[in-house]
C-alpha cells in the first residue's frame, strides 16, 4: 500500500498542474482581440471547448482539495458514505475518490 505522504504529494502535483492549465485557459479566453466576424466565430467555437475543459479542471480541483482535506483530517482512504476502506487499486485510478466501489456505483 502506498504511504499517505506519497498520495498527498501526487495529489498536490496534480493540483498544481491543473491550476497551471486553468491559468493558461483563462489567459487564452481573455486574449481575443479579433474584430473580423469570421475569425470571431472560429474563436468562439474554440472558446467553448476551452470553457468545457476549464469546467472539468475546476471540478477535478475541487475533488483533489477535498481529498487533501481528508488527508489532513486523517480520513483519507475511507469511504465518506459507508466508512469502508477504499481499495488500493481504486485509489491508484482515482486518488481523489471519496467513495468505495460499491457506494460509487
Amino acid at each position: 500500500m502506498k504511504p499517505i505522504s506519497t498520495r498527498k504529494t501526487e495529489l498536490e502535483a496534480r493540483l498544481a498542474l491543473l491550476q497551471g492549465r486553468l491559468a493558461g485557459i483563462e489567459a487564452e479566453l481573455d486574449s481575443h482581440e479579433t474584430k473580423d466576424w469570421d475569425d470571431l466565430a472560429t474563436e468562439r467555437e474554440g472558446d467553448e471547448v476551452l470553457e468545457r475543459l476549464g469546467q472539468g479542471g475546476q471540478a477535478e480541483i475541487r475533488m483533489i482539495e477535498a481529498a487533501l482535506a481528508r488527508i489532513v483530517a486523517g480520513e483519507y482512504g475511507a469511504c465518506v458514505k459507508c466508512g469502508a476502506e477504499i481499495t488500493e487499486a481504486r485509489l491508484d485510478s482515482l486518488p481523489y475518490t471519496p467513495f468505495c466501489r460499491d457506494c460509487a456505483a
